[in-house]
């Protein structure tokens, strides 16, 4: 499989990441190793987790999607070096407040590399911005991590182009590493996150582009067509967002090219986003083999640009 580069950091990854969101969540350990030794098989090397999934279960504390990777990586279905992890750091949760101070930092790099049984970390990112801690503080604890190997890359999460463009400005002045790869929200529903700044951005710097929720909570599969579709599903709460007009013209587009080219609305709105100018990978999620079918094949189809036209013009 045709591996991409991801920016400036010398890695290279697949053209679609497994989400490990749901390790530990909607996939017990036994599925989250089936589906991981599938993903692998089938070409892929790249997993998106952080230390915060998956706080939001009844009972769970965060840390359990690196627990279960580690456990995996342990089996050595895959060697170490073949496998490409990304996590973050920096996710209030639960009430607790953790952020990016230097201290933290260091406390959550060794409890994610403990999880996760591994000396290093491929990609470790910032989850968020935390407008309490100078950037300066936040890049000089990611740059002793880079020094002391435990980490190869770094990036950061859910920042705007004016907050990613003043990292940049800080790095260069302070002669510190800098975020060289961001991962923002995008999918054909969802586009201004990305599209406009902050795509011109990181095309413009060699940023690499991780995006999140390639499927919209798993809208763009399109087994939701209605709100009674949403009932009882994980991620109702969100669903239900993306069922207006805009939302059914994607659907309906996503219909059409899914028939053209023998694959699954899933499959189709991957291959959209890893298709669009600036973006690396999209990142997405299964908790079945089946499900896992469509991201494996959207890391394998071409859409034709009169397919990708309608696709862009049904979410416009």
């Amino acid at each position: 499989m045709q591996k991409r580069s991801l920016g400036r950091t010398g890695l290279s990854i697949s053209p679609v990441v497994f989400g490990g969101n749901v390790f530990g969540w909607t996939a017990d350990e036994k599925t989250s190793f089936d589906l991981l030794d599938a993903f692998f098989d089938a070409g892929y090397n790249a997993i998106d987790t952080a230390d915060v999934y998956s706080s939001w279960v009844d009972g769970h504390v965060g840390g359990e999607s690196e627990e279960i990777i580690g456990k995996w990586l342990k089996r050595g279905h895959v060697a170490r070096d073949k496998a490409v992890i990304v996590t973050k750091v920096g996710f209030d949760s639960q009430g607790r407040k953790t952020g990016l101070s230097a201290k933290w930092i260091a406390e959550a790099a060794e409890a994610s590399l403990k999880r996760l049984g591994t000396d290093y970390i491929d990609l470790y990112l910032a989850h968020k911005p935390d407008e309490e801690v100078p950037i300066e503080e936040t890049l000089e604890a990611f740059a002793r991590l880079k020094q002391q190997g435990k980490v190869r890359a770094i990036g950061c999460s859910n920042y705007e182009a004016g907050q990613l463009q003043a990292s940049l400005d800080a790095a260069a002045s302070n002669n510190l590493p800098r975020y060289d790869v961001v991962q923002p929200e995008y999918n054909l529903y969802t586009r201004d996150r990305f599209e406009g700044p902050l795509a011109d951005l990181c095309m413009r710097e060699d940023v690499g582009v991780i995006s999140y929720y390639a499927l919209a909570a798993g809208f763009l599969t399109g087994k939701y067509r209605s709100l009674k579709d949403t009932e009882g599903a994980a991620r109702s709460y969100r669903v239900g967002n993306y069922l207006d007009d805009k939302g059914l013209r994607i659907l309906a587009a996503l219909d059409q090219v899914a028939a053209e080219t023998g694959t699954s609305p899933a499959t189709v709105a991957i291959a959209w986003v890893a298709a669009r100018p600036g973006i690396t990978a999209p990142i997405a999620s299964a908790t079945s083999l089946r499900q896992l079918e469509s991201l494996i094949a959207a890391g394998k189809l071409q859409l034709s640009e009169a397919q990708m036209a309608r696709l862009t013009e049904a979410g416009a």
